[in-house]
């Protein structure tokens, strides 16, 4: 890669969810700095030129597996060859407001269309003339919902409701504001208030009985270590459950865990064996579909583990602690309680502890800068990014696709 792509990328990416909370797809939010790209030379080259690596050399095409990936547009980019290198089949082309609707305009859209790219309009607000021809075009229409007041909000989706184009309901970052745009009845949803650990609190969430038998079928054929440690990092609920049952197995001991290899050993083979055994009866049916908030659990558990390793390498100890940092780190929404009620009985050492707690220490900072990539916020992420001594744009972005592409993979085999 060049030298912008190299070490002024950042990527982020925020969930898409339907009406029944399931995953649809992705917003990429790419990044050359935390300055505005029209202050870097040829701007539309260099963002033209990031996504396109990031498609062909880091694979996020392949992290995305069957979402797709809604990616911003501005006018430079709009014209760019580059944007042709994208597979058509994995994106949307978010058509920003502050694209003028020229005649050139329309006709690059209409070329786009033809190619087979999906297009969407984003931060609707109001149905103009002059936007007329474009909301012919797209087959998304993403409608801005913290500016508009609530009544004139309902105005403007019964203007957009006959027009046939899926409604997606953007910078939904509380649950009155979800509430309202699901009784609008919204095709899709995005903002804080998923990607914060608020959306599914109170809510049990069922373990896979294919991950319980698989890890049973480990168990009985005398697997390594850590071939059962890999099983169970795909389960962020599953994991928590193992520490809470190891610290218990072993009450009134001093000793602290420190990793998921740490707790299997502790806990015993026989006793885990019996304990999944347990869940398995007890699991009942899975509906085959995975929390949007589980998976991303997941994926923050794998990529503190690789930001982690890239930082001190061979240090696998403080690897295992940023995975559990990571997994934990959305335990309050997917258990209904408090991190600090979550983690007093875990027995954790004190850095993922004071990391969940406090956002304190090395692991702190970790979770700061992935909590910044998963949302449009830039000027964190780079502020972020340099409390974490090691890492530099070029490793963030190359192990936040291969922790994508980890966290896909894990889907597809619970789909088969």
């Amino acid at each position: 890669m060049n030298a912008i792509t190299a070490s002024q990328i950042y990527l982020g990416r925020q969930p898409i969810l339907d009406r029944n909370q399931n995953l649809f797809a992705y917003e990429l939010l790419f990044r050359n700095s935390a300055r505005n790209a029209a202050r870097i030379p040829d701007s539309s080259t260099a963002t033209a030129t990031v996504i396109a690596n990031a498609f062909s050399e880091i694979s996020i095409g392949d992290a995305l597996g069957d979402c797709r990936g809604f990616i911003n547009v501005e006018v430079e980019f709009l014209f760019s060859d580059m944007l042709l290198l994208l597979p058509p089949s994995s994106v949307v082309l978010e058509i920003l407001e502050t694209v003028p609707m020229t005649a050139d305009v329309m006709a690059r859209c209409r070329e786009l269309k033809e190619k087979g790219f999906v297009l969407a309009m984003d931060d609707f607000l109001e149905i103009t003339s002059e936007h007329q021809e474009l909301v012919s075009l797209v087959d998304y229409i993403k409608v801005n919902t913290q500016r508009p007041t609530p009544d004139e909000l309902e105005r403007l989706v019964k203007r957009l409701r006959p027009l046939g184009k899926a409604l997606v309901a953007e910078k939904v970052d509380s649950k009155a504001r979800m509430e309202q745009c699901m009784a609008l009845d919204f095709d899709y949803f995005q903002g804080y208030h998923f990607a914060r650990p608020t959306v599914i609190a109170g809510k049990k969430a069922n373990h896979s009985q294919l991950a319980l038998m698989r890890l049973m079928s480990l168990l009985l054929s005398d697997a390594e270590t850590s071939e059962l440690e890999a099983a169970f990092k795909p389960e962020p609920v599953l994991t928590v459950n193992l520490l809470r049952m190891t610290n218990s197995a072993g009450a009134g001991t001093t000793v602290r865990i420190t990793s998921l290899r740490h707790a299997i050993t502790i806990l015993g083979r026989r006793q885990l064996q019996r304990w999944l055994q347990l869940l398995l009866f007890a699991s009942g049916t899975h509906s085959g579909t995975t929390s949007p908030l589980l998976h991303l659990a997941a994926t923050r558990g794998r990529l503190m583990e690789l930001l982690a390793g890239a930082q001190k390498k061979g240090n696998i100890s403080y690897a295992d602690g940023a995975f559990m940092v990571g997994i934990m780190s959305l335990m309050p929404a997917l258990m209904g309680m408090p991190i600090e009620e979550i983690v007093a009985p875990l027995g954790i050492t004190s850095e993922v502890r004071d990391a969940l707690c406090q956002g304190s220490g090395a692991l702190g900072s970790l979770l700061k800068l992935i909590a910044a990539t998963e949302s449009d916020a830039p000027e964190e992420t780079e502020s972020a990014l340099q409390e974490c001594h090691g890492l530099d744009a070029g490793t963030l972005n190359q192990c936040q696709a291969q922790a994508l592409a980890w966290a896909n993979s894990i889907n597809r085999e619970a789909e088969h």
